[in-house]
């Protein structure tokens, strides 16, 4: 079976498929990672994936209305917190206005990744976003942000908690930001694979208090 995740949900379902391995000799767990939309446009055009979990309503809401999703299936399993990082040890702002003197802010892509669209919204709500067009650098993932951040090419960038808390030796959290809807993952069994049945469990082994033990060790918090 193959489950398309969030790239946030990188370190936490590569730990569950081990898991959900072991209660099931004989299945294989593909997992895949990246940027929701991208996920999603792979479903699509027809990749077999039995499970798919997104950063973000408004993609499986897409996925929904494309008919690529059991929609009797789909259920919120994680949350998890916006952030400003900045590289170890670098000047933190105190406020988010001062992000205004930095000359290259990491976001994640806003018609892509669902972090960037909660980056543009917070910025949007704080009446940042035209201030700091000209210091944006786009990622095509919440980790490619991450590691803009942690190697110092960039003055600060948003990210998720759970990816701080992956770097906390590279990247200082400035702050929790507001101004967004909140950062709720959705999962539902997906149509292209072959093996729903184990798309189900899956899900069932995720929402499990086993499953949410390991999503709570990341940083995600429940529903």
């Amino acid at each position: 079976m193959t489950v398309s995740g969030a790239a946030s949900l990188t370190n936490a379902f590569t730990e569950l498929k081990g898991m959900f391995e072991k209660r099931h000799a004989d299945l294989k767990v593909n997992v895949n990672f990246a940027a929701s939309n991208p996920l999603l446009k792979q479903i699509q055009e027809g990749a077999p994936v039995d499970v798919f979990a997104s950063a973000d309503q408004a993609t499986m809401d897409k996925a929904v209305a494309a008919k690529v999703v059991n929609p009797a299936t789909r259920v919120n399993f994680a949350e998890n917190d916006l952030v400003l990082i900045v590289p170890a040890g670098s000047k933190k702002p105190a406020k988010l206005d001062e992000l205004k003197k930095f000359k290259k802010i990491a976001i994640g892509n806003p018609d892509s990744v669902p972090v960037g669209r909660y980056t543009k919204d917070a910025l949007g709500n704080a009446k940042l976003w035209e201030a700091v067009q000209a210091a944006l650098i786009q990622g095509n993932s919440v980790r490619q942000v991450l590691d803009y951040v942690a190697r110092g090419e960039v003055d600060a960038g948003f990210v998720y908690a759970t990816d701080a808390k992956q770097m906390a030796d590279k990247v200082d959290v400035v702050m929790v930001v507001g101004g967004h809807e909140p950062v709720t993952y959705p999962i539902a069994v997906a149509l292209t694979g072959s093996n729903p049945k184990m798309g189900q469990a899956f899900i069932d082994f995720v929402l499990s208090p086993e499953g949410q033990a390991v999503l709570a060790r990341y940083g995600f918090s429940k529903p």
